[in-house]
């Protein structure tokens, strides 16, 4: 969260990241470079954008990490009793082709798919664009940067990406060339044919 002042000095908080370091042209982080700076900033949420700019957020309150475990855990269960992929939480970040790094808040990757990469490729950021994934918005999310980062995703490979804004109860469906599909107030959302049998249950998320 960005706080900026009137004359006054009474602080107005806005939906802004809480800071954002310019790098470029000064330094330009390697993929290495990157994973180290999160690893000694463990207490920090980074990511890392297209532009070689680092976003440092702020964490998010109980209400909001409730609905995200919530999220993770039904996509969780559905992904082992379906067995074609794998979940990651959002501590997992994704070296996007882009040069972006981002943490979605829960993701899913075919098997197929990180099978292919090395080891030493799978214990740091994964360097593909997940299958599917969510974001959840929370009262500090810019739902514009959402917008932005939600096309970004799609632009870079992901094939079905939520993002869900429980305040209002709606979803935003994107898809790979497809207009965005907004949901009102829906009780499921299913996944298929991408995840086959997968359905959220959002009454718990509401």
């Amino acid at each position: 969260m960005k706080t900026t002042f009137h004359d006054k000095g009474a602080p107005v908080y806005t939906d802004q990241p809480l800071l954002v370091f310019h790098l470029k042209p000064v330094l330009d982080l390697t993929d290495d470079q990157l994973y180290e700076l999160c690893q000694i900033n463990r207490d920090l949420l980074i990511e890392l954008n297209a532009r070689g700019e680092l976003i440092i957020m702020p964490p998010t309150g109980g209400e909001t990490s409730e609905r995200n475990a919530e999220i993770t855990m039904q996509l969780r269960l559905w992904a082992k009793r379906d067995g074609t992929g794998t979940t990651f939480d959002s501590s997992g970040g994704f070296r996007l082709p882009n040069g972006a790094m981002r943490s979605p808040d829960a993701a899913w990757l075919k098997k197929s798919r990180l099978e292919a990469l090395s080891p030493e490729q799978r214990k740091k950021f994964v360097p593909l664009a997940p299958d599917f994934l969510v974001e959840l918005r929370s009262p500090t999310d810019s739902l514009s940067a959402l917008y932005d980062k939600m096309q970004e995703y799609i632009d870079n490979g992901v094939q079905l990406a939520w993002l869900i804004d429980p305040e209002v109860r709606r979803i935003y469906v994107y898809r790979p060339q497809k207009p965005v599909e907004e949901l009102r107030g829906p009780e499921t959302i299913s996944g298929d044919p991408l995840l086959s049998g997968f359905v959220l249950n959002l009454r718990e998320i509401w």
